[in-house]
């Protein structure tokens, strides 16, 4: 095989005369070669100039004065294949463009010629678009007949859609906002949440499916993450998608030259729960309704909540006089079955037949009221011993306390049942038992419950739900966990949403997908006296009763070894503290530890006493009298509160 070798090899046992010879020959072969290249040039020059006739193309050059020659030609398709993305043809014009054997003008002038015929080569694109674009379905044909009047209306400027779920209100808004853009009319829309990072997962979706259910081709649009957006190619309208919190961003991008004809928002619930409710719809309106003299409208999307005197409620109410809005209340039954599907229907008939008050307001989106009781659907049907004899995972929910009670509720995960069957409970009260225990003590207390349930159970993965403020008694049991076990505790930090968490225990006990266990009598009491707070309810945003949820002013002084400090002053300390022995009825010394604020904005009452002195504290706080343990809003003025002398 030849290689560089033995080429080298070769020309060294040439004489010098051969290798002359040689050089002769190839160079005159090297100077025809030349002279073909500039015969070619020459050529190709010629029939560059030469006109010639290509369809599509030819028009648009001649439209704009040219000749349609070859080479004006073939500079058009380079144009048209770079309009569209095609990289190389966009590299080509460049080199072209940046030739050097021209004049500024000369360059100037072909720069200026590409752009033109660019923009020519846009036109006829946007032409074969509309020529090829797929035609839209009637927007009706896809949406209920109760969404109808709303779709036509122009009277309007507010329309406001509640129902019960699976009402496909989110699927009339999507319809609406792809309609809207796809139209020839300049028009933007803009869609809100109260958080911006809960908009991917809902409106923006349902706006990406409503694409699908008009008929149209997701390539006719420009449907971007970062930022959200959804553009129309062809027409160039825009839906924007914003949280309410992020809104200044949003008005910076917004093209002016598309004026804002429509403004959703979505969970309007939750400008009234987390927002400023009525104050930031008007700001929100105020926004976006500049240069719009005809053609805006708001809509406004939400499932009623259960308390009629809730905010959002009310305003709905106060809408419903004015005569720019109009209020549109639909459910499941306004739907298709073939839209829903039989299996939802037959979720919402089993609610109906289980507990028809809560049907009324998940499925019907009826305002049906608020008990004060806040679990009043559990009853002795709740109440059954769990039946696995195995468990491969365990959850329990740890509430720690510390003159409250601290509880441990364990739970089994019953795969063939399909729920959560209740198994044990630890509980423990330093108030009633008189004896304080150390986040250690719970710890090692936690560590001998998991070892009882992994006996009887031989379930080895157990997760541990505890309040992220309990992070001393956390790392305790995770300290102990890993000291040679035979299962596995993970820490998982619990969600403090409150209302959040009701709710879903309201359902689990709805379908029965929670048992409790006969062990577990504090959470069995717990259940059946859990209240909302009256007041609450009527002021439109329920809360339960923390009847031993209580604490005193950072101000109080507290009675240590040291001497009185004030409570304030002991966060993230720990020392003796003097305090009643109500077993022994003798003073004694205890440990204190975990101070930390419970409370924000809360109701402080103030006792005083009859040596002048005052207490602030909140209504549940306990003082211990001649007649026991006495919460502050009980106490009386014949009441006599113990003193510890120091």
């Amino acid at each position: 095989m030849a290689n560089y070798e033995n080429i080298k090899d070769a020309n060294s046992k040439r004489t010098p005369s051969e290798r002359r010879e040689i050089a002769r020959i190839a160079g005159k072969a090297s100077g025809k070669a030349r002279r073909r290249k500039a015969n070619m040039r020459e050529t190709a020059n010629r029939l560059l100039t030469m006109v010639g006739e290509v369809e599509g193309l030819s028009d648009i050059l001649r439209a704009d004065g040219g000749e349609s020659t070859y080479e004006e030609i073939i500079t058009m398709a380079m144009i048209q294949k770079a309009a569209m993305g095609d990289v190389k043809a966009y590299e080509a014009l460049k080199s072209t463009v940046g030739q050097t054997d021209k004049s500024e003008v000369d360059l100037a002038e072909q720069q200026a010629k590409i752009q033109y015929m660019q923009a020519q080569a846009e036109k006829v694109k946007k032409q074969e678009m509309t020529d090829q674009s797929i035609e839209m379905k009637d927007p009706h044909d896809v949406i209920i007949p109760e969404f109808w009047e709303l779709l036509d209306d122009t009277e309007h400027e507010h329309q406001i859609v509640t129902s019960g779920r699976a009402g496909t209100k989110s699927s009339y808004s999507g319809i609406l906002g792809i309609s809207t853009i796809v139209n020839d009319e300049p028009a933007a829309v803009v869609v809100l949440r109260k958080r911006h990072n809960k908009l991917r997962k809902t409106v923006y979706k349902e706006m990406i499916r409503a694409i699908g259910r008009l008929g149209l081709d997701k390539n006719d649009f420009d449907i971007g993450v970062s930022p959200m957006e959804i553009r129309h190619k062809r027409t160039g309208n825009v839906i924007y998608f914003s949280g309410s919190d992020s809104i200044d961003d949003t008005k910076g991008i917004i093209d002016e030259s598309k004026p804002i004809r429509l403004v959703i928002l979505d969970e309007l619930t939750e400008f009234f729960d987390v927002g400023e409710g009525e104050e930031e719809l008007t700001n929100i309106e105020a926004t976006f309704v500049r240069g719009n003299d005809t053609g805006f409208r708001m809509v406004y999307l939400y499932n009623p909540p259960k308390n009629p005197n809730a905010p959002v409620n009310v305003w709905c109410k106060k809408m419903e006089l004015r005569p720019d809005a109009i209020h549109k209340h639909v459910d499941y039954r306004d739907v298709p079955v073939n839209w829903i599907g039989k299996k939802l229907i037959e979720s919402a008939e089993l609610l109906k037949e289980t507990d028809f008050k809560l049907y009324r307001w998940v499925w019907l989106g009826e305002c049906i009221g608020v008990d004060d009781l806040i679990y009043y659907m559990f009853n002795k049907n709740h109440r059954k011993e769990p039946e696995a004899t195995h468990y491969k995972l365990i959850g329990i929910g740890v509430d720690y306390g510390q003159q409250n009670a601290t509880t441990f509720q364990a739970g089994g995960l019953n795969i063939n049942k399909g729920r959560l069957e209740g198994l044990d409970e630890y509980y423990h009260s330093g108030r009633d038992t008189g004896k304080q225990k150390s986040p250690s003590d719970y710890a090692r207390d936690f560590i001998e419950f998991t070892d009882m349930l992994h006996e009887k159970y031989s379930c080895s993965i157990f997760y541990a739900y505890i309040d992220p403020s309990a992070a001393g008694l956390a790392e305790e049991i995770k300290r102990l966990a890993v000291q040679g076990l035979h299962y596995n505790i993970a820490i998982k930090p619990a969600e403090n949403d409150v209302a959040l968490g009701i709710q879903r225990v309201q359902k689990c006990f709805t379908y029965n997908a929670v048992t409790v266990s006969e062990n577990q009598e504090n959470l069995i009491r717990e259940l059946g006296t859990y209240e909302y707070d009256p007041k609450s309810i009527e002021a439109g945003k329920e809360k339960p009763m923390k009847v031993d949820d209580h604490c005193v002013t950072g101000d109080t002084l507290i009675d240590t070894v040291d001497g009185q400090i004030p409570i304030k002053d002991l966060v993230g300390k720990t020392g003796d503290v003097l305090c009643y022995d109500v077993k022994r009825r003798k003073q004694s010394i205890s440990k204190f530890y975990n101070v930390r604020m419970t409370q924000r904005n809360a109701e402080v009452y103030e006792v005083r006493l009859e040596n002048g002195k005052a207490i602030k504290a909140t209504a549940e706080h306990r003082f211990y009298t001649q007649r026991g343990w006495v919460r502050l809003r009980d106490l009386t003025a014949n009441d006599k509160i113990l003193k510890i002398s120091t």
